[in-house]
């Protein structure tokens, strides 16, 4: 969730590119988006087929899997070229935006500066690594390993390719200059200063895991590159580590096969808005709503929590709903800082709703069965809602319905009907994963030609012409989350080597008070995170350093699941550093100002809700 300006806006008065470079910029961008697009379409071919082989013909493709790992490192490589080329990978902008249009042109220049300088770093070690891996031959489809561990040189090298011609479009050749000679200035300071840190020990972590990746965080440069610029400076200068093994690390974070499921169920996200699944549930659920004082914020409330389950993607979800209640909300009198805080508080509430990208996430890097995450993230998301429930009852016990007429019952049955078939599709997706169907990966394709089908037949509502666009966009996303996992899995590994590992589960677990204060310092330290890091760079840090911890106290998985979850979520999207709340004010065009004030009694609510969901394990665990 980017949001930043675009960089057009960024650029400095008078100071645009050349038209040829724009064509160039357009051109390439073209050859690396068709690819994009296309192994996101054969992901998904590639994963039905193995269903439909495995469950319908009792005939399992034995390398479906493999060809389907493939194909998804360089759909994670390309992805990522393409969002930096369009400036989608997520940053933090909250210090960035306030700078004049002038000197925020020279900050935009000096992060693309910052990317340019760790792709440059990391392309022979990544050419390196691939070419160690043409050893390795693969088991089903009996080919070089080479075929896979290339998309990374390649990817870095049209990253670094992008990266070149955008800083050349952002701001005047001035401004890059300087932009180049401040990163170039940087790298030599720390590298004339490299004798200095043989003797500071575990003094490093601070200087290069906060001060340079939090720094680089700060200054708006993204994430994903943040991180690698302080894995990098820390195992480059202090450490023996072969650079290679850097690169080596990524391609473990990125290439767990259950992290496929992250671009396609982003594209199911884009799928029911497209085909009316999204707009035939709220409609349904205003019909039976829309006459009740606040109706219309708890069909809100419960439209994500459904929706939710459907795509993954909480940029999505709020996509999806906004455009089709906040007419309506408006028209009845609610204020926009209104709907938008409530928008955002439904984002965080919905975290656990399967099948949460994040619980994907924290599966993958964790160990812990999805299918358990899956079922264990639908009570904790219903107690949060319920807690928003009663705000928005207490805030619109006055609101005037007297020329709002009450739904026919025929109008809301047939409505019903017609909503049927989208209110089934969360239902068909989690018992498809725990009746054993499919895997937590393969589940989505079921989904994507479930909404396909309903799209033609059912709701006669598909637009071919949108799909081109729609695959190109989950690549992008898709890419700009996944290079984090890979670069937060790159430093995770760092600070496990520097025994800040050890370090942390010795002070943690050695906190008094046992497991409800191992759990009231989790709440405050993943709110924390959640603010700066967002959610899935969090939990790939420090998931696997607590949830060891977590286990030894006693706190069952699952259950400790749901409260960083709940945690990371309530920071994500609560002002003035959430960079979720402002994704919604910018779906909902609502000015982030305006949301400010009544966003904070949502905030508490959904405070309390985790509180007691820390609390009761049995919310978590009770179904499983």
């Amino acid at each position: 969730m980017n949001v930043a300006p675009p960089a057009e806006a960024l650029r400095a008065p008078g100071a645009p590119g050349p038209r040829w470079l724009g064509r160039v910029e357009r051109t390439l961008g073209w050859l690396v988006e068709l690819p994009a697009a296309l192994l996101v379409l054969a992901d998904i071919i590639v994963l039905f087929a193995g269903v439909v082989s495995r469950y319908v013909f009792h005939s399992p493709l034995l390398w479906s899997d493999e060809l389907a790992s493939i194909l998804f490192l360089w759909l994670a490589m390309l992805g990522s070229v393409v969002a930096l080329r369009r400036g989608e990978h997520m940053r933090m902008t909250a210090l960035v935006s306030k700078a004049q249009p002038g000197r925020r042109a020279l900050f935009e220049a000096v992060a693309t500066a910052a990317c340019l300088a760790f792709l440059l770093m990391v392309l022979w070690p990544a050419w390196e690594y691939a070419h160690d891996e043409m050893a390795i031959t693969t088991p089903a489809l009996e080919i070089s390993n080479i075929w896979r561990a290339a998309a990374l040189p390649v990817g870095i090298a049209l990253m670094g390719l992008f990266a070149a011609l955008r800083l050349l479009r952002v701001a005047s050749l001035r401004q890059s200059l300087m932009a180049v000679a401040i990163i170039a200035a940087i790298a030599l300071v720390f590298w004339l200063a490299g004798p200095l840190f043989a003797g500071l020990g575990r003094y490093n972590l601070l200087i290069f895991f906060v001060g340079v990746a939090g720094g680089c965080v700060f200054a708006g440069i993204p994430i994903a590159f943040a991180f690698g610029l302080g894995t990098f400076g820390y195992l480059a200068l202090t450490t023996g580590t072969p650079l290679p093994a850097i690169v080596g690390r990524m391609d473990e974070g990125m290439s767990h096969l259950i992290l496929l499921a992250v671009p396609l169920f982003v594209f199911l996200g884009l799928l029911i808005e497209m085909t009316g699944m999204a707009r035939a549930m709220i409609s349904f659920l205003a019909s039976l709503l829309g006459h009740v004082k606040g109706g219309l914020s708890y069909v809100l409330v419960g439209a994500m929590y459904l929706v939710s389950g459907i795509s993954g993607s909480k940029a999505a979800d709020m996509a999806a709903i906004a455009p089709a209640l906040f007419p309506e909300m408006k028209a009845r009198g609610a204020k926009p800082g209104e709907l938008v805080a409530l928008l955002a508080a439904t984002g965080a509430q919905t975290e656990t709703v399967p099948p949460s990208i994040v619980l994907i996430t924290i599966g993958s890097v964790t160990g812990i069965s999805i299918a358990a995450l899956f079922t264990g993230g639908l009570l904790p998301a219903l107690v949060l809602g319920v807690l928003l429930c009663v705000v928005v009852h207490r805030r619109n016990r006055f609101e005037d319905l007297s020329q709002i007429r009450r739904t026919p019952w025929s109008r809301v049955a047939r409505l019903g009907i017609i909503a049927l078939p989208s209110l089934a599709l969360p239902f068909v997706i989690r018992a498809a994963v725990v009746e054993g169907v499919a895997t937590a990966t393969e589940v989505s394709t079921i989904g994507i030609f479930y909404s396909i089908l309903a799209g033609l037949f059912i709701y006669r509502q598909f637009d071919v012409r949108r799909i081109g666009p729609m695959l190109v966009d989950t690549a992008s996303l898709s890419g700009s989350i996944l290079l984090i996992i890979g670069t937060a899995t790159a430093m995770a590994w760092g600070l496990t080597q520097s025994g800040f590992s050890r370090l942390l589960a010795e002070t943690m677990g050695g906190l008094p008070g046992g497991a409800p204060v191992f759990l009231a310092v989790s709440i405050v330290a993943f709110v924390m995170l959640g603010s700066v890091l967002e959610g899935i760079p969090a939990i790939v840090l420090f998931g696997p350093l607590l949830f060891p911890i977590a286990r030894q106290l006693g706190v069952h998985d699952v259950h400790y699941a749901m409260v960083v979850i709940l945690s990371m979520g309530l920071g994500l999207f609560a002002p003035p550093l959430g960079v979720g709340y402002y994704a919604a004010c910018a779906i909902g065009r609502v000015n982030p100002d305006e949301g400010i004030r009544p966003i904070v009694g949502y905030m508490v609510a959904l405070f309390i809700g985790t509180v007691i969901v820390a609390a009761i394990p049995w919310i978590s665990t009770g179904f499983l």
